[in-house]
């Protein structure tokens, strides 16, 4: 029997009414002078200015006094270069200095795609066949810059899907500096990043086993003062970028999943965070934890990073370490197989791999299990997210890329017990762009970041050509039989 793909009428476009309050600095000089200025309005003056304000974005963005604050707090070096105490200056003052170093982002006024979905932590007061998830989404603002947002959706017995309001504000996360590094951790993610050896050894004999961010900066501003080659000087900036990678950020409880926006929060991340692939992962001791494993990008270079939560407040971000951490495409196996973590990737760019690791931060040896073979996935072959299990095998959704670098979204099915044999793979891809779905920022490009099963269904949440979103499901107990049959 042909399989019937039902391609559902939501549709989710971007909104550049979503917009968060961002630091804006234009260089030393310049706020020093501006500084300055504002110092020189009379408190009269200061009142009129800022007041408007106040009340004009209050309604923007949630407590904007408090952002206004911080932003001024961020500038106190400037202040004391304009001859002022930082800690003198009344309230009102603050607050407008702060607003000139403020400017609003809008956060997905450019796209909105490229989703996961999982179930929700909360399943309380639902009928017979509902299901409530979370869905993320890469969102695209000014400049390309990638974050990860989230939407809550509602899937009833008969997988329809009502996609929830967002909340009336977005709110970026508190950001708190990881306290501890492991060396011998962040020696191998240096060396993978191609960071110099002799200043690495420096870093070796001068750190302890464990160290924060302050003595590893003190060292790297020592050796920075000591030269003035500039291939040397990135070096640094890129090892201290490193450093900035292993954070854990905090969301307000008094926020919708809606209102949480996470923005890029190290160097490593300035252009983008891309494509994040969450799976609801079971451990060891019977309880659940979320991942996700998503892609930085500083503009140069991609490192794979992974996120972690048990209650979508509270995140903890960290870069994946090894030589099978490498390129895009990551995606973590929902629990360990024979004892290990197992993950997809795509470390060449076009063949998809497997790993197998102790450590869910430390992954080697790569596997390659699949290659393009069929004429629709000869440029490239890819996952479209974590593994699914079923009693048949490891579903796996695949990207392809063919003629006029046309993706589409493709099956596998792995096995249970040995996830590098391959049972089955469709012959044709289950979605391809439609003349609807082709046109975008990217045109002829449908793409997803994971999948789930509901009521016989295999959900599919899918980007229409790197701008808006979509779904399409398909009978999960079709798919599966078409793939047991081995059909290449």
């Amino acid at each position: 029997m042909r399989l019937i793909i039902d391609r559902k009428e939501v549709k989710i476009s971007p909104d550049s009414t979503r917009v968060i309050a961002k630091f804006f600095f234009n260089g030393e000089e310049r706020a020093v002078q501006l500084i300055k200025q504002v110092l020189e309005l009379s408190k009269e003056e200061i009142f009129k200015l800022i007041s408007p304000i106040l009340q004009d974005f209050s309604k923007r963005h949630r407590n904007i006094t408090q952002k206004l604050e911080k932003h001024c707090q961020k500038v106190e070096h400037q202040i004391k270069l304009a001859g002022v105490d930082p800690e003198k200056l009344d309230e009102y003052t603050r607050l407008l200095i702060g607003s000139y170093f403020t400017h609003e982002y809008s956060i997905e006024s450019a796209a909105f795609f490229n989703p996961s979905i999982i179930e929700d932590i909360d399943q309380s007061n639902l009928e017979k066949g509902q299901l409530r998830v979370i869905i993320s989404f890469r969102a695209v603002g000014e400049g390309h810059v990638s974050s990860v947002v989230f939407r809550r959706a509602l899937i009833d017995r008969y997988n329809n899907i009502t996609v929830l309001p967002a909340g009336r504000y977005v709110d970026e996360a508190e950001k708190i500096r990881n306290g501890v590094y492991q060396k011998r951790l962040f020696l191998r993610k240096a060396q993978d990043e191609g960071i110099n050896k002799d200043f690495l050894k420096t870093v070796d004999e001068r750190l302890g086993d464990e160290f924060d961010y302050p003595q590893l900066k003190a060292i790297i501003l020592e050796a920075k003062a000591e030269t003035t080659d500039e291939k040397t000087l990135k070096q640094y900036n890129l090892i201290l970028a490193l450093s900035d990678s292993y954070r854990n950020i905090t969301f307000s409880k008094d926020t919708d999943i809606s209102d949480r926006v996470i923005f890029p929060i190290s160097d490593l991340e300035s252009k983008g965070i891309e494509d994040a692939r969450f799976v609801k992962f079971a451990l060891d001791n019977g309880s659940c934890v979320y991942y996700a494993t998503y892609t930085a990008f500083d503009g140069q270079h991609i490192m794979p990073k992974l996120l972690k939560t048990s209650d979508f407040y509270h995140f903890k971000t960290s870069p994946l370490h090894g030589k099978g951490a490498k390129n895009k495409n990551l995606a973590l196996f929902p629990r360990k197989i024979n004892g290990k973590y197992a993950m997809l990737s795509r470390i060449d760019g076009y063949n998809n791999y497997i790993m197998y690791s102790d450590s869910i931060h430390s992954w080697e040896n790569p596997i390659q299990i699949q290659q393009p073979k069929l004429p629709f996935e000869f440029v490239q072959l890819g996952n479209c997210g974590s593994p699914i299990e079923t009693e048949d095998g490891w579903l796996i959704m695949t990207h392809a890329v063919g003629p006029m670098r046309r993706y589409s979204i493709g099956a596998s099915l792995l096995d249970l017990r040995n996830p590098e044999i391959e049972i089955g793979r469709l012959s044709e891809p289950l979605i391809v762009p439609n003349t609807e779905e082709r046109e975008g920022y990217v045109p002829n490009v449908v793409y997803s970041c994971g999948s789930i099963i509901h009521n016989g269904e295999l959900i599919i949440p899918y980007g229409l050509s790197d701008y808006s979103s979509s779904f399409a499901t398909v009978n999960i107990e079709l798919l599966l039989e078409r793939l047991k049959n081995g059909e290449q």
